[in-house]
């Protein structure tokens, strides 16, 4: 099995609703986004996919979120804008892209800072704490 991993950036604000402490305010991160992805099988150019094809989807995918406030985007109208909650989003929005590739996701790892993380995957062999 092989693995390859991309990294990225965005900007944003949210507010955790229902939460009682400072992050019940509005407030922002840089967050930086791990995507995994694995599989059997290489192309004939040995490149399980190439990476300049993940890092566009996951940009494509993160432009969505880039400098906005999350709670104001739909998903997250009724969903908290939790690291755990968009690392589920980010999956299933990068899930759809890569359907005409041989690869699945292994994780999705959202960082809010240098000291906190939260990984989704679908099936549960990875997740970090």
């Amino acid at each position: 099995m092989y693995e390859i991993v991309v990294e990225e950036m965005f900007s944003a604000a949210h507010n955790l609703r229902g939460y009682k402490g400072k992050c019940e305010n509005i407030h922002g991160h840089n967050w930086k986004v791990e995507v995994a992805v694995r599989g059997n099988n290489l192309d004939n150019k040995g490149f399980l996919i190439d990476f300049t094809i993940l890092k566009s989807i996951v940009k494509r995918v993160l432009k969505v979120l880039d400098h906005k406030n999350l709670n104001d985007i739909d998903f997250f109208q009724k969903i908290n804008p939790t690291s755990e909650n968009i690392a589920f989003y980010i999956h299933s929005k990068i899930k759809r892209c890569l359907k005409k590739y041989p690869v699945e996701i292994q994780r999705i790892t959202v960082w809010e800072n240098n000291y906190q993380f939260a990984t989704y995957s679908e099936d549960g062999t990875s997740i970090r704490r």
